[in-house]
């Protein structure tokens, strides 16, 4: 059985936990990170020197970064409806995941900090505003992608670039900020409750 070690709060950790369930896998998870196990521990940096959640332990395996655990696991149940086979329609995948890692996580994660997570690290006023206003530009980049596709991230159908993505679309819904109307961002938020295991891990999840 998989071990994943990670607290939920953290979307990191949730990404991990929604693609076992798209993928119904079976795992156990350990409670790591602030507030639980310390990840400066040394049996968890013999895993991950970084010392970051999530880790996923297969048998004798050890992986870290989220992104590639959901590759890992999806190409080991050879899943090619979530990360397809050919080439471009792959790198599309790859393409947005590797933006949700970048671009679209760096615009909201002071913002969200601050006002949902209430950490009292993070409470300049400007830096608050400079992430919402990044964080709405980052929207209406996605709003315009999915105006062009009308359905998921990458094209029609859901991809293993919606489980990340779709985490972080999850938390500007929940998060109390000014929200502009994106038709597209809404009516793919809508198609993303329909999942149960999204619901379960990406629905007013803080």
């Amino acid at each position: 059985m998989l071990r994943i070690l990670g607290k939920t709060p953290s979307i990191n950790v949730r990404k991990v936990l929604w693609t076992c369930d798209e993928l119904s896998l079976p795992y156990t998870r350990e409670d790591w990170g602030i507030g639980f196990k310390s990840t400066k521990d040394p049996e968890f940096l013999k895993l991950n020197p970084a010392g970051l959640v999530p880790v996923l332990i297969d048998g004798d395996f050890v992986l870290r970064e989220s992104n590639t655990i959901v590759r890992y696991l999806i190409n080991k149940n050879n899943r090619t409806d979530l990360l397809p086979g050919g080439a471009k329609e792959r790198a599309m995948v790859d393409q947005w995941m590797d933006w949700q890692a970048t671009d679209f996580n760096n615009s909201w994660i002071y913002a969200f900090l601050a006002l949902v997570r209430k950490n009292p690290a993070y409470t300049r006023q400007e830096d608050i505003d400079a992430s919402i206003r990044k964080w709405t530009e980052m929207m209406e980049l996605l709003d315009g992608q999915l105006q062009h596709t009308k359905a998921y991230v990458a094209g029609d159908t859901f991809t293993a670039a919606d489980i990340p993505i779709g985490l972080s679309v999850g938390r500007w819904f929940m998060a109390p900020i000014p929200r502009p109307k994106f038709s597209g961002v809404d009516q793919y938020y809508q198609r993303l409750l329909e999942r149960t295991a999204f619901l379960t891990h990406g629905h007013n999840q803080a």
